[in-house]
């Protein structure tokens, strides 16, 4: 189990990817991004999750920057939006992203979203640049088990990763089978359902128990699923304790009860029909 916000999983092609960072979908542009990257690296984030549409790659490569952290010691994903998908807008779109971030490479890039039919053209890109070396792992977002299978059927380089939405209401269990059995790294976007489980029963039951926070009992959940967590927050106080939650551990029946909590809700649009509108 990791131990510490700098602890690594490693993904199937060897590189190591942090179990805990911060996720920025929703963060304004400009000082509101900036400041939220400084406050995590700060108090010891390494991991930063952006993506083309969230429109604030710049700021997030500036507060980088700012933060007297190597760019080294980091690791910095971000994903292809829908209207850039294909094989030469995707190639496009990935120079598009290392301008605004102002790096010469990415740790991990992303399809953002399976769309109808390009994402075998925009995986074809993805695996030109991590040949290239100028994305060390590529992976897909909001995929399904069949449309990764679909992907798998030709794909020369299997995914290193999948980010999709996953929470105690969406437990995927599925695809978190498939993807561990692929060694496909599963990843967690919107972990506290946008705040929805906050006031859940079960849950402030259970972080009572620990004297810890909803959101962390979620967070700390995912981890011992084994599912690399991205939370969001412009607050220092909440990044500070969001990532307190390498000091304790869920007993096995605190963690069937949260899994008892799954309905299979979303509050994101679903993967098979969602082909263009705004949603992480």
């Amino acid at each position: 189990m990791p131990k510490s916000l700098q602890d690594t999983t490693t993904l199937h092609n060897g590189v190591k990817m942090p179990w805990f960072g911060l996720g920025v979908f929703k963060v304004q542009e400009g000082t509101e991004v900036i400041e939220a990257v400084k406050a995590a690296i700060k108090n010891g984030y390494i991991s930063i999750d952006t993506a083309a549409i969230y429109q604030n790659e710049e700021g997030v490569g500036q507060g980088i920057r700012e933060s007297g952290v190597s760019r080294d010691d980091l690791f910095i994903t971000s994903k292809v939006w829908n209207s850039d998908q294909g094989y030469e807008s995707t190639l496009q779109a990935f120079d598009t992203s290392l301008k605004k971030l102002g790096m010469d490479y990415l740790d991990l890039y992303l399809i953002h979203w399976p769309g109808k039919n390009k994402y075998k053209e925009t995986w074809k890109a993805l695996e030109k640049l991590y040949k290239d070396g100028r994305v060390r792992a590529i992976g897909v977002s909001n995929f399904h088990v069949h449309h990764l299978q679909d992907l798998l059927s030709d794909a020369e380089i299997k995914p290193m990763v999948n980010q999709v939405e996953y929470h105690p209401h969406l437990a995927q269990k599925e695809l978190v089978d498939f993807c561990k059995k692929e060694g496909i790294q599963l990843e967690a976007w919107s972990p506290l359902k946008q705040g929805q489980l906050l006031d859940e029963p079960t849950l402030s039951e259970i972080a009572a128990k620990y004297q810890k926070s909803v959101a962390q009992i979620i967070l700390r959940w995912d981890l011992q699923n084994g599912v690399v967590t991205i939370p969001k927050s412009i607050k220092e106080h909440r990044i500070i304790e969001n990532a307190d939650i390498f000091n304790f551990e869920l007993s096995p029946e605190d963690m069937e009860k949260i899994n008892g909590l799954n309905k299979n809700e979303r509050v994101g649009s679903n993967p098979d029909t969602m082909m263009n509108g705004f949603t992480e």
